[in-house]
């Protein structure tokens, strides 16, 4: 188990390791007011873009469904006639500049998710560490867009908002406590930011079968948090594209299957193939964000054996080869770095499992309201500055 995957479990109750880093989460917190304060005061801004932004984010760590969020929310925009493009920082890539990156980029320039959501919609997508210039270069590249989609942007104030979608999973608030003795980002209940009017904030939670929720405090009046159900596909796909069914996997007789996840929750990959009545024969659990050469090293690394195994990130040069019979499944987010690397892999079998996440209908409903009402509210004001 990874340092990271400790860490989120000592984050879900108040015990030794949590309040022993409680005093640094106080040094955290009176470090996020004064921010708090600058931008309240004026001191600092937030900069509106010409198009409507519609933020996803989260204020606790560790994979609580953003990416899936974000792809949904691509599709049902265009579905409504809405042309979105996508801002994100791109984290794990080379540099902080910005660049408009496509389908066909690297997982080096885009980072691996905004990559994976380019490739799974096809919508212009541009990265930066400042959210504002990347949207403003995206807009100068795709004049067409009429709305930008800024993903992991809930604590990027510098960016005015016209709506937020906040996503928690099954843990809730965890204990409730700021990082690093919780997983909370920022305190909860939180304020969407921006400059002038940030727009409505609505709450969407992500369950799995069988998977009970912790509690989660109100988010706003009338407290309304909308459920969206995360699984696995049916189906996993290869580098070529080849899709066979994830319960073929299963089948007695099949062989052995190894899994490998480096994103924030490893576990909970291996727990959902498992919950499909999968065997996984190993295990490689690596960091969040681990690049390409990491994850295909330690695939290679992998220990030879058939019997049930987990194995934590690091791999060593004294393990012995893979075993040629084992067949590997992977994330998503694991195989945009991966699939590039195997050309010259002839021995090594390695399919990605996609997550399918669906939000409720009414959320679905409760957007489209608020979007409805960010467009009325900018053509008044549109209105007011022409008349």
């Amino acid at each position: 188990m990874t340092l990271s995957s400790r860490l989120l479990q000592a984050w879900q109750r108040r015990g030794p390791l949590a309040a022993l880093l409680w005093p640094v989460s106080q040094l955290y917190a009176a470090l996020m007011g004064l921010r708090r304060l600058a931008y309240r005061s004026g001191i600092k801004r937030s900069e509106r873009l010409p198009v409507p932004v519609l933020v996803v984010g989260n204020v606790v760590v560790g994979g609580a469904g953003k990416t899936p969020t974000v792809i949904a929310l691509l599709r049902h925009l265009r579905a409504q006639g809405w042309t979105p493009g996508v801002i994100s920082r791109g984290y794990g890539r080379e540099g902080d500049g910005c660049r408009v990156i496509g389908p066909d980029s690297s997982s080096r320039e885009a980072g691996d998710e905004p990559l994976l959501i380019a490739r799974a919609t096809g919508a212009p997508l541009a990265v930066g560490r400042h959210r504002a210039e990347a949207g403003r270069l995206l807009l100068a590249r795709h004049p067409e867009l009429d709305i930008l989609v800024c993903d992991d942007g809930m604590q990027h104030w510098a960016l005015a908002r016209d709506l937020t979608v906040v996503v928690f999973d099954e843990r809730g608030c965890g204990n409730g406590w700021l990082l690093p003795a919780g997983l909370l980002r920022e305190p909860w209940p939180a304020r969407a930011w921006g400059d002038g009017d940030a727009g409505e904030l609505l709450v969407l939670r992500t369950t799995r079968p069988g998977v009970e929720l912790s509690p989660l405090p109100a988010a706003q009046t009338g407290g309304q948090v909308h459920l969206a159900r995360r699984e696995l596909a049916a189906e996993a796909i290869d580098a070529q594209g080849r899709r066979r069914p994830l319960s073929d996997f299963a089948l007695a007789g099949a062989g052995p299957v190894g899994a490998l996840a480096g994103i924030a929750q490893p576990q909970r990959f291996f727990e959902m193939l498992r919950a499909r009545g999968l065997e996984l024969a190993q295990t490689l659990e690596l960091p969040d964000h681990a690049d390409g050469a990491a994850l295909l090293a330690a695939l290679q690394e992998a220990p030879a054996t058939a019997q049930s195994a987990t194995q934590s990130a690091a791999p060593s040069s004294t393990q012995p080869a893979q075993s040629p019979g084992l067949r590997w499944l992977c994330t998503e987010k694991d195989a945009v770095k991966l699939f590039p690397l195997l050309a010259g892999q002839p021995g090594l079998e390695l399919w990605a499992v996609p997550l399918e996440q669906e939000p409720a209908p009414e959320f679905w409903h409760q957007l489209d309201l608020a979007l409805k009402r960010v467009r009325e509210r900018l053509s008044f004001a549109h209105g007011r500055q022409t008349a």
